[in-house]
């Protein structure tokens, strides 16, 4: 039981999320969005340490932001 309350923490505390919406996300789903959020703070602290070292870091084919599926042109 405590991870759960961990997963409401991290989603309120990093993520903005309520407690309520938290609460009311299905399993699944909740734990989707925690990991996405741990992979995205993984992804600045890693570019904040690249900035910090010197390292230029140059977008490319293989790191550069995706357009979530079903948005369209504008």
């Amino acid at each position: 039981m405590e991870n759960v309350y961990e997963q409401f923490f991290f989603l309120k505390h990093y993520g903005g999320w309520s407690f309520v919406e938290a609460y009311n996300l299905p399993i699944g789903l909740r734990d989707w969005f925690v990991n996405k959020l741990i992979e995205h703070l993984e992804m600045e602290s890693e570019a904040r340490n690249n900035s910090s070292s010197g390292k230029a870091q140059t977008l490319s084919a293989a790191n550069q932001p995706q357009r979530p599926r079903g948005a369209g042109n504008k």
